[in-house]
């Protein structure tokens, strides 16, 4: 299976698929992977070990990137930080943008302030701003269903949600339900990457984490056509993307036999791979 990208400079940029022989009934086997996240820091990576594993070749390539909503933005939206007791981080983008725009608008952060984290690493990443404080910074295990017991426990907050303007309404809906006294803060954007760079690139599966990879591969190649490319997606809200996208879905995570999208590709690629 490969992918084409052309490039023109009298036409439009197209993704093209080139094939194989059609006759062949099993699928192709898997020589390459390209995985739309940003490339591990470490490579004590489990994607590491796989592409050594099986001899394959696996790059990454966001297809998405995150940028700053600005100061003047953001004072349109009538939101005063300092009108709230305490902050919900979700990801350390909303860590991040959170403390910029403290910055941008020269707000002094109290240190009364407390900090609802998603996770340990979170709130550990919360030191590069604040104070490691225990009577001000709580986090959950690493989902938003286990913050909002913590949440639960302090309703006499105010709370400040710091988020992407495309985001899960999982949170929300959790916070709604249980009645607590929040307000969203879009501080930051969730944009299409420019893949101008993939020229002349092959791969033989394509892995997707959000909608939003779907639409950037379709904001950067509107006439690409999958055919025997294998599409791979995390999450059920990824799956649907693809679906509605009219494209076929080979590989999806988490399922009981695969929680993780490389065990998934793992049990896949055994299948196909195989003498």
């Amino acid at each position: 299976m490969k992918i084409r990208r052309v490039l023109s400079a009298k036409k439009s940029t197209t993704l093209k698929v080139k094939n194989k022989p059609s006759t062949q009934a099993k699928p192709e086997k898997v020589k390459s992977i390209l995985v739309t996240q940003p490339k591990p820091e470490s490579d004590k990576s489990p994607y590491t070990d796989l592409g050594k594993k099986h001899s394959i070749k696996i790059d990454f390539r966001s297809f998405i990137h995150v940028e700053g909503v600005g100061s003047k933005e953001f004072r349109a939206d009538r939101i005063n930080i300092l009108d709230y007791t305490a902050v919900i981080m979700t990801s350390r983008n909303s860590v991040d943008h959170f403390f910029r725009l403290c910055n941008e608008l020269r707000i002094t952060v109290p240190e009364t302030m407390k900090y609802f984290c998603i996770s340990e690493s979170t709130a550990y990443y919360l030191q590069k701003y604040v104070i490691f404080r225990k009577r001000k910074i709580f986090h959950g295990k690493q989902t938003f269903s286990d913050l909002i017991d913590v949440i639960k426990k302090h309703k006499d907050e105010k709370f400040l949600l710091p988020c992407s303007d495309i985001h899960k309404d999982e949170i929300p809906e959790i916070l709604d339900a249980n009645k607590i006294n929040y307000k969203k803060a879009v501080m930051y954007k969730t944009v299409c990457s420019d893949l101008s760079d993939l020229e002349n690139v092959f791969y033989d599966i394509l892995v997707f984490f959000s909608p939003s990879g779907i639409t950037s591969l379709y904001k950067n190649f509107p006439k690409f056509k999958q055919n025997k490319t294998r599409i791979a997606a995390f999450g059920q809200t990824t799956a649907k993307a693809v679906e509605e996208a009219g494209l076929r879905l080979d590989i999806q995570a988490p399922l009981p036999e695969a929680p993780s999208m490389h065990m998934a590709l793992e049990k896949y690629i055994h299948q196909v791979n195989k003498k």
